[in-house]
């Protein structure tokens, strides 16, 4: 199984950390209890640099990365995002 996956690397404003990870701690227990499709989805800091974040997301395929868009706890992140975000890139990866 190859799977369908994605990086994000999240450059927080200055000051809207707290708010995020609080975003993120609602979040995430809905995606691992309602989202059967989604293998992993995991959210790290990164030292020295406080403003970061980084999600590695996997999915079983693309058709559960599209389930999870939809679901009303993503729209919910997605909608809130951008006053929190300053800027995200986005690696696609493919375990093999």
């Amino acid at each position: 199984m190859a799977g369908y996956g994605l990086v994000v690397r999240f450059v927080l404003k200055e000051g809207r950390e707290a708010t995020f990870d609080d975003l993120m701690a609602r979040t995430v227990p809905a995606i691992a209890a309602g989202e059967p499709g989604t293998l992993v989805y995991t959210v790290h800091t990164v030292a020295d640099e406080p403003r970061v974040r980084i999600f590695y997301e996997l999915y079983r395929d693309r058709a559960a990365f599209d389930a999870h868009e939809e679901q009303p706890h993503t729209r919910a992140f997605l909608d809130a995002r951008e006053e929190l975000v300053e800027s995200v890139s986005v690696d696609w990866v493919t375990r093999w």
